[in-house]
């Protein structure tokens, strides 16, 4: 009982299909102000861990 469907191997997944150029093309848009707070406090959390992590380790 075939769908009409070739080379599907099982995958029953019907979402988005994007060519390899669109999925390469990543950009973070900020447009408001608690989003660029956001990211720039999940940054400076980064350095902050990396800074504790190499001080504890000694």
């Amino acid at each position: 009982m075939s769908d009409g469907r070739h080379g599907n191997d099982g995958d029953e997944d019907n979402g988005p299909v994007f060519s390899a150029e669109q999925a390469r093309q990543g950009e973070i848009i900020l447009r408001t102000r608690t989003r660029r707070v956001i990211f720039i406090a999940g940054l400076v959390g980064v350095v902050i861990l990396a800074l504790v992590v190499r001080l504890a380790i000694g």
